[in-house]
């Protein structure tokens, strides 16, 4: 007969394991990094992409622990031929509503204005407008400076990627004006 932990003995017999990795050749910080506390090089990420808004897009979006940011990659599926939608992390990790507003606002630790991920002030979740091919396909990678792959203060992890109906802007506030949200994923540890 299969034995169930209560939720209680679950979460202590992880961290127990996870312990137990640190002495078993796993360095310390990649056991940290392994229960979502910490953003080393090893970390990664990922978020599968749902359509909504009765979208069909969807997709796969990755998130690795590089010296100097996160690399991003994305493959997005479903998208009108030829067409431009902001991309954002936003703060929540809910895409429950059937239009995503449920992932909240952009994700902004730092109270900063809205803005191209290349300028000095923007939100750490904004990343650069994603462009479909003939087919509606997207695959782009980008590293983004102001986010770790971790549950602390800039994590993505239990954080939502959103794809937009239109192209940010980089200017209105704080949403770039990029129109309702067509796909949405959560971030989860990988």
């Amino acid at each position: 007969m299969k034995q169930v932990l209560p939720p209680l003995a679950a979460c202590i017999a992880a961290t127990i394991a996870l312990a137990g990795c640190a002495g078993s050749g796993m360095s310390s910080s990649s056991a940290a990094s392994a229960s979502g506390t910490s953003a080393s090089s090893s970390a990664r990420a990922a978020a599968t992409l749902q359509p909504k808004s009765g979208s069909n897009t969807g997709g796969t979006v990755t998130f690795q622990q590089q010296p100097g940011g996160v690399m991003m990659t994305a493959a997005i599926t479903g998208l009108p031929p030829n067409s431009v939608h902001g991309f954002h992390v936003h703060e929540k990790g809910d895409c429950s509503a059937p239009d995503a507003m449920s992932a909240g606002g952009h994700f902004n630790p730092t109270g900063k204005p809205h803005g191209q991920m290349t300028m000095p002030d923007h939100h750490a979740g904004d990343m650069n407008n994603v462009t479909a091919d003939a087919s509606g396909n997207v695959r782009v990678s980008m590293l983004l400076p102001d986010l770790t792959v971790g549950t602390g203060a800039n994590g993505v992890i239990g954080r939502a990627v959103v794809v937009h109906k239109d192209p940010d802007d980089y200017k209105t506030q704080p949403t770039g004006n990029a129109g309702g949200r067509i796909a949405c994923g959560v971030v989860a540890a990988s």
